[in-house]
């Protein structure tokens, strides 16, 4: 069974990446035409996280009679076109990749990843530079009931990272969120991509990001990360 089709095996149970989140998410937007421009400065990532810190409380008890409604967590999307934030970035000028392939799951500094599947970590490293991964993993998941495909998180504590072949159960951590000095320079968050076998070949692994080019086929590179994503 191929991914993203797993979603409906009754072999397959998807565990959550992070835990104990609650209520519905901070959904915000950083795509072009996106009115998030105009109330937050978001080539400066440190004013930008002041102003999540406003907008998602982690510490208070969750009130569902609360007007507003308290978000604990947040989100942004998959396949947004973020050339406003991205066009100052060389290696993404360049190649014009604007479009998002991952989910950003917006949660506190050094919380931990849980791992979704049963997993082997096929890739796990630094990526120097503003605007790069910073700290990374790359699992490999493997099982009798679907095809081999890969998951990647990004912007991670690099002091606390898994080694290639170290081997996770479902439900176990593998690694934690990192701060500015080491995630690249990006707010509190992870990015998440799904990667299957032929874009792994093609080296989606170095991509979180494709050009509008790329939209085409992407759904049989980097197909859509939010059936791996439970809460």
């Amino acid at each position: 069974m191929r991914y993203p089709y797993i979603a409906y095996s009754d072999k397959v149970t998807v565990h959550p990446l992070f835990k104990w989140l609650t209520g519905e998410p901070f959904v915000i937007s950083m795509a072009a035409g996106s009115d998030l421009y105009d109330q937050v400065d978001l080539l400066n990532q440190r004013a930008f996280q002041e102003w999540l810190d406003k907008k998602i409380d982690r510490n208070s008890p969750h009130r569902r009679d609360q007007v507003p409604p308290l978000h604990k967590w947040g989100v942004a999307s998959y396949l947004e076109n973020r050339e406003p934030l991205l066009y100052k970035y060389p290696q993404m000028k360049e190649e014009q990749r604007y479009f998002h392939l991952g989910l950003d799951i917006i949660v506190g500094c050094g919380v931990p990843l849980y791992a979704p599947l049963d997993a082997v970590v096929k890739e796990s490293g630094y990526e120097e530079g503003e605007g790069n991964y910073g700290g990374n993993v790359l699992l490999m998941h493997e099982s009798p009931f679907f095809e081999t495909f890969y998951s990647l998180y990004g912007h991670l504590n690099r002091e606390r990272l898994p080694a290639p072949g170290d081997s996770f159960r479902a439900g176990e951590a593998f690694a934690f969120i990192g701060d500015f000095h080491e995630n690249g320079n990006w707010f509190y968050h992870t990015h998440l991509q799904v990667i299957t076998q032929k874009g792994y070949e093609q080296g989606f692994v170095s991509k979180g990001y494709c050009s509008a080019e790329d939209l085409k086929v992407i759904d049989t590179l980097c197909p859509s990360p939010l059936l791996l994503f439970k809460t």
